[in-house]
């Protein structure tokens, strides 16, 4: 961005019309302003306002808006490629038309993940995170900034190295892979289009159920288990209890039942040993004691009242509460 006037139309004329940036800049102003419209839309349908026409119904069928989005985008994204580089205003039109389809996408895109109307679940909130991200990335393209091997494909292509310069993208990508592995979502997002903030994020301990910690800590290196979970709890929860708030003021509250019934952590139905069922085998050591139909009651340990209902089923275990 250097080089701009600090003038809103010079800055707009230098920095985003010269240097072929205004369809990228239209698109995000049709995101940002497809996410705040269909927001405020929601809100109003979900606080039961009379005067607003609430959610489309075809029939009985309920038309999410991510049905216009996927029309929106595919009908910009056709006429793009049909429309020549030298109708700028078309292309700026259609990266508009392009933009809004995306943020009425991304604002469901927890459906799409879950394939569950989770709007306003606690799952709902990866809709809010999607379009965050979208945001991010879009504006640190639009500030100049550039992905992994594309910020330096220029110098390259010219009289660069090819060999060094795919040794440098493939670190890159690896440490972005690390980071991300690790659980870092935002920094591998960011570091690829900064990469020092890659090698941060890489070396860096890892969130602690993310698939690093669950592969390389725990019962290997429990003392880095310990740490991750310390970390975690001295940064991560107020972070992430700031970023909710944020959210919450932005696009609602996330907070109806979730339509998936919780999962039930019951502990698994216990085998009756074979050694405990066959009539007429004694199993070795314990207390036993021998039933009329020729099953024993093997009472060694905790687990004896299981066994002990298990010779009186006829061998079956018995049902978990």
């Amino acid at each position: 961005m250097t080089g701009c006037d600090s003038g809103l139309e010079p800055w707009f004329q230098q920095c985003i019309v010269a240097t072929g940036r205004l369809p990228l800049f239209s698109f995000l102003v049709g995101l940002l302003a497809a996410f705040v419209g269909i927001r405020f839309s929601v809100r109003l349908i979900r606080a039961g306002v009379r005067w607003w026409p609430g959610n489309i119904r075809l029939g009985g069928l309920h038309v999410h808006h991510v049905v216009f989005g996927v029309v929106l985008m595919a009908g910009a994204g056709i006429a793009g490629l049909a429309v020549p580089d030298g109708w700028p205003v078309w292309r700026a039109v259609l990266a508009v038309v392009f933009g809004i389809g995306t943020g009425l996408v991304l604002d469901e895109f927890a459906l799409i993940l879950h394939l569950e109307d989770v709007y306003w679940t606690e799952r709902g909130r990866t809709s809010v995170d999607a379009v965050f991200a979208a945001v991010a990335l879009s504006g640190m393209m639009l500030m100049g900034l550039r992905p992994i091997g594309l910020y330096r494909w220029g110098v390259f292509s010219r009289d660069g190295d090819t060999g060094v310069f795919a040794a440098e993208v493939a670190g890159s990508l690896l440490l972005a892979v690390v980071t991300l592995l690790k659980g870092k979502t935002w920094t591998g997002l960011v570091g690829i289009f900064w990469p020092p903030l890659l090698v941060v994020g890489a070396l860096r301990l890892s969130r602690p159920r993310a698939l690093w910690a669950r592969r390389w800590y725990g019962v290997r290196r429990p003392d880095r288990q310990r740490r991750a979970e310390a970390r975690e709890r001295r940064l991560r929860v107020p972070l992430m209890a700031a970023k909710v708030r944020v959210q919450e003021l932005l696009a609602g509250r996330h907070d109806l039942p979730d339509p998936r019934p919780a999962p039930t952590h019951r502990g698994r139905a216990p085998r009756c040993p074979d050694r405990a069922g066959h009539a007429g085998s004694r199993p070795p050591g314990g207390h036993t004691t021998r039933l009329p139909n020729g099953r024993w009651i093997y009472e060694k340990n905790r687990l004896s009242a299981v066994k002990s209902v298990c010779a009186h089923n006829g061998g079956a275990p018995p049902p978990m509460t």
